[in-house]
């Protein structure tokens, strides 16, 4: 096996973006569609919430050159993020079992984000800008769920995800809080889930959208607000909501009837990255009152980076890899779809995570840590 380069080839000359949105995350003026799409109902309101937006028909939702797959997006990522929107029919439809963030992985009903986290792993999948795009086939998806949670029936076993319900995950490639902002998807999921009593809904989020507290969960959908110390947040979650808002919205939730959980990721190593962490944690701890905190539980995830998204990356905002690129403390790694991934050393890795779930241990000992790796 031949080890990729792992230097890091010289910046493209580019002015980074600012981590706060400075425009509107969405501002729809372009909408490329599947004719199949465009005809079912939940396509036809997607279609009416912009109705002067300029419709673009496609073969496929997967093949639309002027978004996927163009590295000269690069200088246009964050406008394609906010005008375009794809409106399209998932033609495969599986639960996949994961076993870390929930037992399942359900079907999407989006994918892409109008965010730009400089870390996020989606782009590899469809490629570099990756706006949003909505699936218009609701009911055949949470009609396949449906199904799919009725033959599991009744859990028998605790386990990490969860010791009674069967988890599935809604948002793995996308952000739920800002597709429920696209298309009421999400909420029919919390409400197809509020009906099944062996089962939760659960997705990560890094946007507050208060909307959703209006949707009696009764428990059955859990929130994961995506967190990290706000220095390195400010430079790497572009267009994201500040961690101190996400922090302020984990009691308003748990009273609306969501559990909430900590998405502690990804965890970037840097000089004074546990001096940054302990803050984060005691904002935390300052920040939530006794149910949220008796409720509270987290997952931890180390950073693991990709080399062509390091090497796009350079293109548009290279202050980041500054802090995600790191050779003199990463080694690369092959990933499941051939391409070349790194992580932090085997060995170091482990004191790593050893270290922040001590130190979480010691600022917020409510929260239990359900995995890390």
């Amino acid at each position: 096996m031949t080890t990729p380069p792992l230097s890091v080839p010289p910046a493209a000359p580019s002015a980074p973006p600012s981590a706060r949105r400075t425009r509107p995350l969405l501002d729809v003026r372009r909408i490329y569609v599947e004719p199949e799409a465009a005809a079912l109902p939940r396509g036809q309101e997607v279609l009416a919430r912009w109705p002067d937006a300029e419709r673009v028909e496609v073969a496929s939702h997967w093949n639309i050159p002027e978004l996927h797959g163009d590295e000269a997006n690069v200088d246009r990522w964050v406008r394609i993020k906010t005008e375009a929107l794809v409106l399209g029919v998932k033609k495969s439809l599986a639960a996949r079992p994961n076993g870390r963030s929930s037992d399942f992985i359900a079907p999407s009903t989006a994918n892409g984000c109008a965010m730009a986290c400089s870390y996020c792993y989606v782009p590899r999948r469809k490629g570099y800008s990756n706006p949003i795009t909505v699936f218009a086939n609701i009911e055949r998806i949470t009609g396949y769920l449906r199904r799919h949670v009725a033959r599991q029936g009744v859990k028998a076993e605790p386990n990490q995800c969860d010791p009674h319900a069967w988890v599935y995950d809604i948002g793995e490639n996308s952000d739920c809080s800002v597709d429920a902002t696209v298309s009421d998807n999400v909420r029919d999921l919390v409400e197809l889930f509020r009906a099944l009593p062996t089962a939760k809904a659960s997705f990560a989020t890094k946007h507050v959208n208060r909307d959703l507290l209006d949707w009696d969960p009764q428990g059955r959908t859990r929130v994961r607000f995506s967190l990290m110390p706000e220095r390195v947040s400010r430079l790497v979650d572009v267009r994201t909501d500040k961690v101190a808002d996400r922090i302020a919205a984990i009691d308003d939730f748990v009273e609306a009837g969501y559990e909430v959980h900590l998405n502690l990721s990804p965890v970037i190593v840097h000089d004074g990255w546990l001096e940054d962490w302990a803050e984060l944690l005691d904002q935390v701890a300052d920040g939530v009152g006794p149910r949220a905190r008796a409720q509270l539980a987290a997952e931890v995830i180390m950073l693991t980076h990709n080399q062509a998204l390091h090497e796009v990356n350079l293109g548009w905002h290279p202050k980041a890899e500054q802090v995600l690129w790191r050779p003199d403390l990463q080694e690369p790694k092959r990933s499941q779809t051939g391409g070349w991934n790194v992580r932090y050393r085997t060995g170091d890795k482990g004191r790593y995570v050893r270290a922040l779930t001590d130190l979480v241990a010691e600022r917020l000992p409510e929260c239990r840590i359900r995995y890390a790796f």
